[in-house]
């Protein structure tokens, strides 16, 4: 890990100080890239989604590598088609306009997050979980879905410590909280934040897709609500 870490610390410094010679380089335009550019992002995000299932010993020891591959499918046509000033180039804006400010983002969101605790005697009913849930999915879209995660999950855990059946409670939780909550607003997701940066008017996501979400995230909550077999053995002893 601290040989990754220097690596990528390194081709960092590098960009920094390659970065005015590739300013004048030409300036690729995304919007006339064909699909097939959309091809290696399409890979990354199967490789993501199946790797822990499929070939879960390869992905955990090599996801770095496969990771690694997508990219150079994506630089290596890009400087055989464009030149490799041009490349570089646009290498070097994902890398200070756009992952800086991603990973930024998420830094400040979980630190200020990380200090604050909530604490109460909370009993897991379906009541008391769609209430978190949807308190976490309103505030989503301001705190962030990482910092609302972080705020939220230690008090949905204590209060379902005592259920037979919990782990479904912190799957929802990661639908609606980590996930369907953060649509509203480019504070909720990071991805978000860069479309902001590109132009994307702060609170078009707000008009626009609030219907979407609310249905979606309604829907998700009915599933919550329902009692499974240790809440009614539960609230029978009570």
């Amino acid at each position: 890990m601290p040989m990754r870490q220097h690596l990528f610390g390194g081709m960092l410094a590098a960009a920094v100080l390659i970065a005015p010679d590739v300013a004048h380089a030409a300036a690729l335009d995304g919007a006339a890239l064909r699909w097939p550019w959309a091809l290696p992002f399409i890979g990354i995000l199967v490789t993501i989604a199946t790797g822990p299932l499929l070939f879960p010993k390869i992905w955990h020891n090599h996801y770095g590598k496969l990771a690694f591959v997508w990219s150079a499918l994506t630089v290596a046509p890009l400087a055989a088609l464009y030149g490799t000033p041009s490349a570089f180039a646009a290498f070097v804006h994902v890398v200070l306009a756009e992952y800086l400010s991603f990973i930024v983002l998420l830094f400040v969101l979980y630190v200020v997050a990380g200090g604050i605790l909530v604490t109460g005697n909370l009993r897991g009913t379906p009541l008391v979980n769609t209430a978190i849930l949807a308190f976490g999915t309103l505030i989503a879209s301001v705190v962030g879905t990482t910092g609302a995660a972080m705020i939220l999950i230690r008090p949905l855990i204590r209060a379902n410590a005592a259920r037979l059946n919990n782990v479904h409670v912190v799957v929802f939780f990661i639908f609606l909280v980590a996930n369907i909550g953060g649509a509203l607003s480019p504070l909720g997701d990071p991805p978000l934040f860069v479309g902001f940066l590109h132009g994307v008017d702060f609170f078009w996501t707000a008009r626009h897709l609030w219907p979407a979400t609310a249905l979606v995230a309604g829907l998700v909550k009915l599933l919550v609500v329902q009692p499974t077999s240790d809440n009614r053995e539960q609230m029978h002893h009570s």
